[in-house]
């Protein structure tokens, strides 16, 4: 599930192969921006702004969020039909497939679409005070769905909203006003997201082991790492929320 860091590692992957080479191709297969060619021109950058995804290149921007089930590949893989666009440049082939979102913007106000977001926590603009303050701005608010809204710190997605609930001992239904330190929430946040930017199977627990890599998500009915109480989950929502009933309050 693409969250902030798997759309980091995916932009530090698309920088390398593309960073700095003329575009030869350049396939776009969305019929608002099909006429759209950029064939010619250089990328000049690759980043990443919270789960959006930026290729500028000449006078524009690639943008792009992955949604649920998007990618970016890099390499000779078959193109079929979940492809949104294709670019080649110096013999690679960059893939976007089954994007949630893919528009062609002017450069020089693409960032204007992520405005709205909180601090970004693998970017430069990262500000745990201001997290904190986003954080706790209504105390009434569910935690899991204050996680979630990216206008408080952008990144997570409900994976990590499921395993930070679990590391601050609380339920994803708890109130924020229940979290005792704020501060260290943000931080917590930033650290799982920033351990696992440079890899593709994302971990949680400090265990790299198949099987082993998170404390809740994806675990209903299996025993709780800490106290092998049957982990619960509730599928009635929009996101799946994982708990353990005996860990979190």
């Amino acid at each position: 599930m693409p969250e902030g860091d798997t759309v980091w590692h995916t932009a530090a992957v698309l920088r390398d192969a593309l960073a700095g080479k003329t575009l030869t191709r350049c396939d776009i297969r969305v019929p608002r921006y099909a006429t759209v060619d950029l064939t010619g021109q250089t990328v000049d950058e690759v980043l990443s702004r919270g789960k959006h995804l930026f290729v500028r290149a000449g006078p524009a921007s690639i943008h792009s969020h992955l949604k649920m089930d998007g990618s970016w590949r890099v390499g000779r893989h078959r193109v079929d039909h979940r492809a949104r666009i294709i670019l080649e440049a110096g013999g690679i082939r960059a893939v976007g497939i089954d994007l949630g979102v893919l528009e062609i913007l002017d450069r020089e106000h693409d960032q204007d679409v992520v405005a709205h977001l909180g601090p970004d926590l693998l970017g430069d603009d990262w500000d745990p005070q201001v997290a904190a303050a986003n954080l706790t701005a209504d105390p009434h608010r569910p935690l899991a769905e204050t996680l979630l809204d990216q206008r408080v710190m952008a990144g997570i997605g409900n994976v990590y909203c499921n395993e930070l609930c679990f590391v601050t001992g609380l339920r994803p239904t708890a109130p924020v006003s229940a979290v005792a330190n704020p501060q260290r929430l943000v931080a917590r946040a930033r650290d799982m997201l920033w351990a696992n930017r440079s890899r593709w199977a994302r971990c949680t627990t400090g265990d790299t082991r198949p099987g082993r890599q998170l404390w809740v998500y994806g675990r209903a009915g299996l025993g709780c790492r800490r106290c092998d109480t049957p982990i619960a989950h509730d599928q009635t929502g929009e996101r799946v929320a994982y708990w353990c009933p005996t860990c979190q309050r």
